[in-house]
Formats: C-alpha cells, sequence, structure tokens
C-alpha cells in the first residue's frame, strides 16, 4: 500500500519530497515530517498524524491527496500494526532533507481545533510520553520572586513577600491573580518587557561602523516600545507603525516615532565620493531593513535570498528585492517629530521670515552678478607668474627683515575658494637670513605658536593645535578653525628671509579632501606684535582652480560702494538669520527622511548593485501565498504606500506572524522559546517541542486581539510556570534541560536586572523620571571616530533603570557586558547565558559593586543586620548556616564586606 500510494510524494525517489516525510523506510517515520507531530506512534494508533491523514479526518490534509478514500479494510490492517507496536523489518536510510519547500511546518495555517483547552494538556501530554510529570506547585517566597522579576525585572520588597504569602495561604489562586494584574499593570512591566523587543529590534544608540556616533535623539523610539507596552496596545498595530508609523500617524508624534524601527539599525555614514561604493553602501543599508524586519516579525532569514535562491527555505532572491522594494524610499536621518499644530504654528512664524530672507538674498545674487560680470571680463586676460600653493611645501622668499612675531592669515582652502579654515598644516617654517640659515620657528628653539583649532580630542587636549606646525615632525597636523590665522612668537627678534608652510608628507592629498592646503594666503612680520607688516601673499601665484581663481578676481573688481552694500545686505541677512534661529524649533528625531518617488527596484545578480537584472515590484512572499493575502503594487507605488502594504500583509491573517510572537512570549518566560532559534523559523531553524501547543498560543493571541497582557496571564497562571524548579535526577535523565518542562527551568538574571538588583538593593535605584536622553556608562569621545572609555565610578545621574543607558554600539560596559549585555551591530533575539570568571570578578571588584555594597550597608540600621540584610537582598530569613557565616564576616570586616559578600551570592542573581 505505501508503494503504491505514498512513494510518489514520500520517498528517496520521490521528484519533490512533500512535507518532509519520508515512508520508505522505518527511519523515515519515526523521523516524522515538517510539523513536528508524531506520524505513526507505535501502539496508539489513535494518536499519530498517518491513520487521521488516510481516514480524512484532517480537512485539506486527506491522504493519498485528490484521490478517492482508501478502502476501509486496508486502513484497518494498518490501524492493527500499529497497535501490535508498528514492526518494520526495513532498515535502509531515508534521504536526508536538505531544504525546506511550502509544506514546511511554519508556513501552515493555524489550527482552528486543539485536543486541549490550556497550556497545562498539552505540556502534561508530553510529559507522559516521556513518563514524565510536573513538580509541586513553587512555594508562594520563591513565586513572588519568580513573577515579579519575571514581569518586571526588579526585586519584590519584602513586605510584598509578606503580603503575598499571606493571602496564598488564604487563597492561592486568588492572590496568584491579584499579584500577576498588579505586576501587568506596572509601568516597571513595559521597562522590562520593552529591553527585550529593542534586543529583537537591532535598537542602538549609535550608528556603528568605523565611526560610530551616538545618536542623541533616538530615544524617543525606546520610550515608545516602552509607553507601548504599557499601554497593551495590540501588537499588530504596534507592528504596523513600526514599518509604516509616518503613514499612519501623520502629525501624531506617540504614532510617527515607531517607524524608526527601519533606521534603528547599525549605518554607515562614512562620506564615499565613488559611485560604486556609494551603491554598495545604499545596498547593505536596505538590507539591514530587510533583515529586521523578516527576522523579527516573521521568523525568517529573507536576506539569505540577497545573492541567490534562498539554499534552505522556498524563497527565491526575486521575492527579496520585491520585500527591499518597500524601503527603497527610506534614508536614515532626523526629521522634525510634531503635531499638527506645532506644524502650523512653526510655519506661521517662520513664513514672513523668510520671504525677509528671501528678499535679501535676492538683492545680493543682483548685486554679486553684477560683479562677476566685471570679474569674468578680467579673468580671462589674467596670467599669474608664480605656481600655484603646494601640498610639500609652500614657500615664499622675502626681502630680509628683523622680527619677533610672524603671522600667517588664510582666505581660502584647496576646497573652499571663499574660506580659510578647514584647511591644515603640518609645519611651518620661518628660516634665519644668515650664510647657515637655522629654522626659528621651532618649539625647541623657543618659540610658540598660537592659532584656533578646527577640531578638538577631549582625551588628547594638544591634538590637532598650532603648537603642532612647529614640532619638526610633519606627521601631525593643525586643523584650522576660525579665524584662520597663525600667529608664531620668536624667542628674540631675528633677522628672517623665508617663510613657508606644508601640509602632507611625501604624500600629495586630493584637492577634495577637506581642506587640506590652504591656497590664498597673506603673511605678516612684527617686532612687537601690535604693527604689522605684510612681507608676502599669495596673489600672484596660479590659482589652485578656476573657481579659486574667479574668487580671487571677484575681490578684485569690487568698488567701495559695492562693498559697502554687500556688507549692509550681509549684516541684513545676519539680523533676519538670528531671528529666525530665536524661533522655537519643532522637535525632531532620528526617525529617518522618505523620498517622494523611490528608486526602482531591479534584481542584483549575486548581489552585486553594480548588475542589476529584471525589475520587481513591491509585493509579498511568494511562500506565504497560500496562508495569507497576497499583494503587488504597480512599480512607481507611492514611498508610503509600499511599507503600509507590507504591514499589513504581515500583521492581517499571517500565521507565522503570530507564531513567532507566541514563541517570544514563550521563550521570555522560561528562557526558551518553543522553538529556541526566535528569529528563524526557516529549515536551519529548530522545530517545536510542543506544535500543537505553539498554534494554540498563537491562536490565542490572535483571539485577545494581539494584546500581550492576556496571553503572560494564561503563561503564567499555568501550572506548568507555577511549579516548583526543583530538580529531579531520574527526570533529567531523560530531559536535561527541561524543554518538556517537568519543572520550572531556573534562570540567571539578565545583566540590566543584574545591575538593578544591586541599585535596588542599595537603596539606589531611581525609578522616576521615566524615559527621556539616556544616561551613560562610559565617556564618550568623538573626533573622526568615536572612542568609548567606561567610566571608573559613576555618579548616582546613573542610578536609574538599565533600560535608559544610552546602549552606543560597541561601547564596553563591565557590569553589563560581562553578564551578556549583547552589542547590537546585529539583533540578539536570543541572548547568550555563559558562565565566566570574568563575572565574578567583575561583581567583586568592580567600582559600581563596591559603591553599592557601602550604599547597602548604611541601610542596616536595626539591632540584627543580617536578618535585615537578607530580607532586603533575598526577601527571606537567613538560614542558620548562613547566619553563622554572616555574624563572623561582620565581626571581622564590618557591614561593608558583608553586603558585598551578599551582593554576590548566587541566591541574588538566580530566580527558581
Amino acid at each position: 500500500m505505501l508503494v503504491e500510494h505514498c512513494y510518489e510524494c514520500h520517498s528517496a525517489k520521490a521528484k519533490k519530497l512533500k512535507g518532509g516525510l519520508t515512508l520508505d523506510s522505518k527511519a523515515g517515520w519515526q523521523k516524522g515530517g515538517d510539523s513536528g507531530t508524531p506520524v505513526i506512534v507505535p501502539g496508539k494508533p489513535d494518536e499519530g498524524l498517518f491513520l487521521r491523514y488516510v481516514r480524512h479526518l484532517e480537512p485539506d490534509m486527506e491522504m493519498p491527496p485528490k484521490k478517492p478514500k482508501l478502502p476501509d479494510a486496508l486502513i484497518a490492517d494498518f490501524a492493527t500494526w500499529i497497535k501490535a507496536g508498528a514492526v518494520d523489518p526495513r532498515d535502509q536510510a531515508t534521504v536526508e532533507v536538505k531544504r525546506a519547500d511550502k509544506s514546511w511546518w511554519s508556513l501552515q495555517p493555524l489550527a482552528k481545533d486543539f485536543k486541549y483547552p490550556d497550556i497545562d494538556g498539552f505540556i502534561d501530554a508530553r510529559l507522559a510520553e516521556q513518563k514524565l510529570a510536573r513538580r509541586a506547585p513553587a512555594k508562594p517566597q520563591a513565586l513572588i520572586r519568580r513573577l515579579t522579576y519575571d514581569l518586571t525585572g526588579l526585586p519584590p520588597s519584602q513586605p510584598e513577600v509578606d503580603a503575598f504569602v499571606a493571602a496564598h495561604q488564604a487563597d492561592a489562586r486568588q492572590a496568584t491573580e491579584a499579584l500577576v494584574d498588579r505586576l501587568l499593570a506596572s509601568p516597571r512591566y513595559g521597562e522590562h518587557w520593552g529591553r527585550h523587543w529593542l534586543d529583537v529590534v537591532r535598537f542602538g544608540e549609535s550608528n556603528g561602523f568605523e565611526r560610530n556616533f551616538v545618536i542623541d535623539d533616538l530615544y524617543p523610539f525606546r520610550d515608545y516600545v516602552i509607553r507601548s507596552l504599557n499601554d497593551d496596545k495590540p501588537f499588530d498595530q504596534f507592528m504596523r507603525e513600526h514599518l509604516a508609523g509616518d503613514v499612519l500617524g501623520k502629525f501624531d508624534p506617540s504614532v510617527e516615532i515607531g517607524s524608526a524601527f527601519l533606521v534603528a539599525g547599525p549605518y554607515d555614514d562614512v562620506g564615499n565620493q565613488d559611485a560604486v561604493a556609494k551603491k554598495v553602501i545604499r545596498s547593505a543599508t536596505l538590507d539591514d531593513m530587510v533583515t529586521a524586519t523578516g527576522s523579527a516579525f516573521l521568523g525568517l532569514t529573507i536576506n539569505c535570498a540577497r545573492c541567490h535562491h534562498h539554499k534552505f527555505d522556498p524563497i527565491p532572491t526575486e521575492d527579496y528585492y520585491r520585500i527591499r522594494s518597500a524601503f527603497e524610499g527610506v534614508v536614515h536621518g532626523r526629521r522634525p517629530l510634531a503635531t499638527k499644530e506645532q506644524t502650523q504654528a512653526y510655519n506661521a512664524s517662520m513664513g514672513p521670515l523668510n520671504k525677509e530672507r528671501a528678499q535679501v538674498v535676492a538683492e545680493q545674487e543682483t548685486l554679486t552678478k553684477a560683479i562677476e560680470t566685471k570679474a569674468k571680463a578680467v579673468l580671462a586676460t589674467r596670467k599669474y607668474p608664480r605656481p600655484k600653493a603646494d601640498t610639500l611645501l609652500t614657500e615664499e622668499i622675502i626681502k630680509p627683515t628683523e622680527a619677533r612675531f610672524v603671522k600667517l592669515t588664510m582666505s581660502a582652502t584647496s576646497a573652499n575658494p571663499k574660506s580659510g579654515d578647514g584647511g591644515r598644516i603640518s609645519e611651518f617654517e620661518i628660516w634665519t637670513d644668515e650664510a647657515t640659515p637655522r629654522n626659528v620657528a621651532l618649539a625647541s628653539h623657543g618659540s610658540k605658536a598660537e592659532g584656533v583649532k578646527g577640531i578638538t580630542a577631549e582625551d588628547f587636549p594638544m591634538a590637532y593645535s598650532a603648537a603642532l606646525t612647529i614640532d619638526g615632525d610633519e606627521g601631525a597636523q593643525w586643523y584650522i578653525g576660525t579665524p584662520a590665522e597663525l600667529v608664531i612668537t620668536l624667542p628674540r627678534v631675528e633677522k628672517i628671509g623665508r617663510l613657508g608652510y606644508r601640509t602632507a608628507k611625501g604624500r600629495v592629498l586630493r584637492d577634495n579632501s577637506q581642506g587640506a592646503t590652504p591656497c590664498e594666503y597673506e603673511m605678516f612680520v612684527s617686532l612687537d606684535g601690535k604693527e604689522w607688516q605684510k612681507v608676502a601673499d599669495s596673489y600672484d601665484r596660479e590659482a589652485w582652480s578656476p573657481a579659486h581663481a574667479f574668487e580671487r578676481v571677484r575681490k578684485e573688481v569690487t568698488t567701495p560702494d559695492e562693498a559697502k552694500q554687500l556688507g549692509l545686505l550681509s549684516r541684513q541677512l545676519a539680523e533676519v538669520d538670528r531671528r529666525i534661529a530665536a524661533v522655537p524649533k519643532l522637535p525632531s528625531a532620528w526617525i529617518g527622511n522618505h523620498q517622494a518617488k523611490p528608486e526602482p527596484t531591479f534584481v542584483q545578480k549575486g548581489g552585486d548593485p553594480t548588475k542589476p537584472a529584471g525589475q520587481v515590484v513591491p509585493s509579498s512572499l511568494a511562500v506565504l501565498d497560500l496562508v495569507t493575502k497576497p499583494y503587488a503594487l504597480k512599480a512607481d507605488a507611492g514611498e508610503g504606500d509600499r511599507r503600509l502594504a507590507l504591514a499589513n500583509w504581515i500583521t492581517q491573517d499571517n500565521p507565522i506572524t503570530a507564531r513567532v510572537l507566541a514563541n517570544r512570549l514563550w521563550h521570555y518566560h522560561f528562557g526558551t522559546g518553543l522553538v529556541d532559534t526566535p528569529s528563524d523559523f526557516g529549515f536551519m531553524g529548530s522545530k517545536p517541542t510542543h506544535p500543537e501547543l505553539l498554534n494554540f498560543l498563537a491562536r490565542r493571541l490572535v483571539k485577545h486581539g494581539w494584546k500581550l497582557k492576556a496571553v503572560h496571564r494564561e503563561i503564567v497562571l499555568s501550572q506548568t510556570y507555577l511549579q516548583s524548579a526543583d530538580f529531579d535526577e531520574s527526570a533529567a535523565r531523560v530531559d536535561k534541560d527541561a524543554r518538556l518542562l517537568w519543572r520550572f527551568p531556573p534562570r540567571r538574571l539578565g545583566a540590566e536586572e543584574i545591575r538593578d538588583t544591586l541599585l535596588a538593593t542599595a537603596g539606589q535605584l531611581k525609578l522616576e523620571p521615566m524615559g527621556g536622553p539616556g544616561f551613560r556608562l562610559y565617556r564618550y569621545l568623538a573626533n573622526n571616530v568615536s572612542t568609548y572609555i567606561p567610566l571608573d565610578a559613576p555618579g548616582p545621574e546613573t542610578y536609574r533603570r538599565s533600560v535608559y543607558h544610552q546602549n552606543a554600539r560597541a561601547s564596553v560596559v563591565d557590569i553589563l557586558n560581562d553578564f551578556d549585555l549583547p552589542d547590537i551591530a546585529f539583533a540578539a533575539p536570543k541572548r547568550a547565558n555563559t558562565t565566566s570568571p570574568l563575572q565574578a570578578l567583575t561583581l567583586l571588584n568592580n567600582g559600581f559593586t563596591l559603591d553599592m555594597a557601602k550604599a547597602f550597608a548604611a541601610r542596616l540600621d536595626g539591632p540584627d543586620p543580617v536578618t535585615q540584610a537578607y530580607s532586603i537582598a533575598l526577601q527571606r530569613p537567613p538560614t542558620s548556616t548562613e547566619r553563622a557565616a554572616a555574624e563572623k564576616l561582620l565581626a571581622l570586616h564590618g557591614k561593608p564586606a558583608f553586603c558585598r559578600a551578599l551582593l554576590n551570592s548566587n541566591a541574588l542573581i538566580f530566580i527558581e
């Protein structure tokens, strides 16, 4: 029967293996298919899927497909065989499935009917298969600690524990429900669960890559996440706002900020003049958006189809670019985030000022054009006898002159014909007029240099300073600020005959290299530093470029009256600009900008943006066409319409979205998801341990209107969650990691929970105000690149919840990073859970821990410090053994040492 009716689709010789199931070997049906549910359960004919399919009891899964039902007698023979133990002498190995197709378990519709009415039924059934059973209910002291950390990320207080224990003794269920409702209503809930979501969406407050500058105005997105979770906003709406908040909530900052999700990832902001490099950077930027969207909402690695068809999941390259086309108009950056009323008021203030400014600018342009016409006529006949300034050495031979002060003023650089600031000088030389000339400008001779620098480095005060021009080292450079003027003071009067400066050492910098070379200048000397005599200038040198030549001549042909009028107009413009600057600016944030007409999207061969193939239009993933309502827009669809269509497709009747979110909730409650690869539900991810339960939770989520708190409530009030964490050796031999949940899996606190617990135990945690700009546990230094230096002794201004730390990429904070805070160059849907010596050393010796131990000690003001300390830190009395050790430590080393030891106990940072 199998050969005749099943091998066509379920054997090693099948042209296309269906459902990942092979029936041509015993190993094949033992392994099962993509659904994760057993096909045949020996001895139990009613529990496997095989008989249900051949009996046509599962809608849309009747086997064999599109053929008449098998004879009842044949089905009865199979039932008898299964009941007798499903003895199968076939021992040949089935072909290992290499990739998924549309029958993959996660791509199927959500079931509507379930065997069990609640979570515990599914868990108990799997436990029974392995002859396991749940543990007894957890003790109330352990339970309140577990629930409080799980839902808020903070420890309970001793009075809260005492009240719950008393209520639990009277009515355990009622007390637990009341506790859960109180915790879910706490603003601390959104702070804790918001941190989970920020991990998933790769939120970081710097742009990453080599420059990695802090983004100071991305924190409103973090506050939006926290606020949305506290408000129990339907999560489908929440996800839509991530992709199209600016479309759904134009002029509503509380909604519009959601689309900052698109630009919350790493972003390469290094300027590049090469057209190919620009395309590569842009392609990588869009890939980040596709990756974040696919992994966070769909649990699919869509990005793996960027260069070729997905190697493991049924996602063709064309579909990758169809999804990417939704983001073609999104550009990183900041823009106003204001209400309609704020915008109208701002425009009303700015309208007349902008009009006035335009009038002044128009007068300037008219006068300037007249001057430019004269300048062009002169320029046509102008010739220059000397070569232009040189990057290696620009030198002036002057009439021998006595001087103690030398001044160089610069009015243009190679990058800017109208300004001398922004240039660079590595060495300035002043040579004496004598048989053996000396460079008397050198600091080693006692000379000093003064000049404003255009760049500062907090950690290197001498960096980029004018002093570098006389240090005799041509490597380091002075970055010229405003005014663009260098003054050298010699230790004594010298007779000088030659002046010069260098920009580069043995290398020629490009003309457009950020004003590398001052090219329009004047040189002066003085005996007293007050009266100056010009000894040289660049005006008879060839101009650096036609633009420089024109600017030089323009100055020459401008008459005094024209100069006076230009000055007047310039002052008028400055006054208008001053009044414009005084108008309060609209609130803004790093939420991205949007191009009205996005670029067309082409498939890129091998992911190479220089090799475009066929054009694609914004549309959905074909792999989900059978279980969702697919869409396809026109190639010229509006930018916002593209993102909104994608957002609606992801959130409306999409079974994989509900499964992914339900699994994330389970993951954070139990430490591991039913699928332990929370952002990969494809072939390379894991299959669910309890597939029917996952479907059940996804269906419950949808039924609750995508509101998370109702699902939280069902999970944490289940007997599976409420059981104890007690260890059982025999059960552990069967299921060592408790994936089947024969006990509640104990866990170590996360990085933020540990820091927040230390603050709370020490009585230093500041819960208000919520939100706003984050604090820093590092010193931030920004020049051309960024440096993050951990603070040795962070002060009370940092004693807020850790979710409000300005989490810059690549910043290192020992108390957080050593306990597995991820560096979110990528999303972190599942944090590492490591154990290392660094953790013990950090918790024992970190300056923050020592400060908290001292503050904790100051709280112990009662007659029994041991009991008081255990009550504050662990919300329980000490055991007799603990008391003896504590009293000995107190007697020998005092309260701070005792508190330091207690802050280092496993009991503080583990929950069970």
